[in-house]
């Protein structure tokens, strides 16, 4: 049994076998395509995009856990960092001095376990943050 059989098998479709779903055919041969052009066989393909995804998946998830784990003006300034804010600017649009700015970004990247706003950003980039960045949406 190759791979893609026991996954469609362990998945509950309704036989591990081709021509089950047009789709599932579709898939098996974009993966039989990819893996041709790789020079790779169609398991380790599977495997190879498997682990992407589910590192993917990992990432996303230890990312959600730590902005669980901001207080509210922590994820407020996050929120500004990631749109782009200096410290300054944060600091004049909370009502607070740059130093608390400051202490709230190092509890933050702490908090993620990165290094700078740039990873901060990254990690970040295709979360709508709106609800924490204010008014203005930034």
């Amino acid at each position: 049994m190759t791979l893609w059989q026991y996954l469609q098998a362990t998945a509950g479709l309704s036989s591990p076998l081709r021509g089950s779903d047009p789709a599932d055919d579709d898939l098996l041969r974009d993966v039989e395509a990819l893996a041709k052009r790789e020079r790779r066989t169609p398991d380790e393909v599977i495997l190879s995009l498997l682990s992407q995804a589910l590192e993917t998946h990992r990432r996303a998830d230890r990312a959600h856990r730590s902005w669980e784990t901001l207080s509210a003006r922590e994820k407020q300034v996050a929120a500004l960092a990631c749109g782009g804010l200096t410290n300054r600017q944060i600091a004049s649009q909370l009502v607070v001095s740059p130093e608390t700015v400051k202490t709230h970004i190092r509890h933050i990247l702490r908090k993620f376990g990165i290094r700078s706003r740039r990873e901060l950003r990254m990690q970040l980039k295709s979360w709508d943050l709106r609800e924490w960045a204010g008014e203005d949406g930034r």
